[in-house]
């Protein structure tokens, strides 16, 4: 299953679509656009050895309760979203870069998407602390659960990244080296942006 596939199960992408005043399909391509480097940032760092510095953010941002926050029918508070977003990502340019990359592969206007982001960071992030319905919440305590999470919903290891998105998505788009995971390249992107 696609990572929109299961925001759409979730009730995700209509309830961003509401709040932003966009079409459900506009909603659709945007996180198809985006979701791949929220996921390949996630996996990142628990690839990295962060495993429990990940679990212990999503638990310390309210784990399952960021998707609550984005399915309520309030404002979507996206602090949280943006604590996330800077921790696996490491600064607001590869926000930008990841927003404006979005933008030129679905052709949605990079304002529109830089206020997704967040929302599509709490949604992915809060259906991984449920578990994702699959009681990988219990595997994730064994050590296996939320990495492994995080690679199927990528579409597995090596270049299955590319699957997350629809048409190949954001991560086959600038996966430049084609290790599978976009996110290097994005912040070697954004790392000549800002020089």
């Amino acid at each position: 299953m696609q990572i929109t596939d299961i925001l759409a199960s979730v009730g995700g992408l209509q309830s961003m679509a509401k709040e932003l005043g966009i079409s459900e399909s506009q909603a659709q391509s945007g996180a198809a656009a985006l979701a791949p480097a929220v996921l390949g940032g996630m996996k990142k760092q628990a690839q990295s050895g962060r495993m429990e510095g990940l679990e212990g953010l999503l638990g310390k941002l309210g784990g399952g309760g960021m998707l609550d926050s984005v399915l309520a029918s309030e404002p979507t508070d996206v602090s949280k979203g943006n604590e996330l977003l800077g921790s696996i990502f490491g600064s607001k340019d590869v926000s930008r870069t990841v927003a404006d990359s979005a933008s030129q592969q679905s052709g949605l206007d990079a304002g529109i998407l830089k206020k997704m982001l967040p929302m599509v960071a709490m949604l992915v992030a809060g259906y991984v602390a449920k578990g994702g319905g699959s009681g990988a919440s219990q595997q994730a305590s064994t050590g296996g659960g939320l990495g492994g999470m995080l690679g199927s919903m990528l579409g597995g290891t090596g270049g299955g990244a590319a699957s997350a998105g629809s048409g190949g998505g954001l991560a086959s788009m600038i996966d430049m080296n084609n290790d599978g995971n976009a996110l290097d390249d994005i912040m070697r992107m954004a790392g000549k942006v800002m020089r």
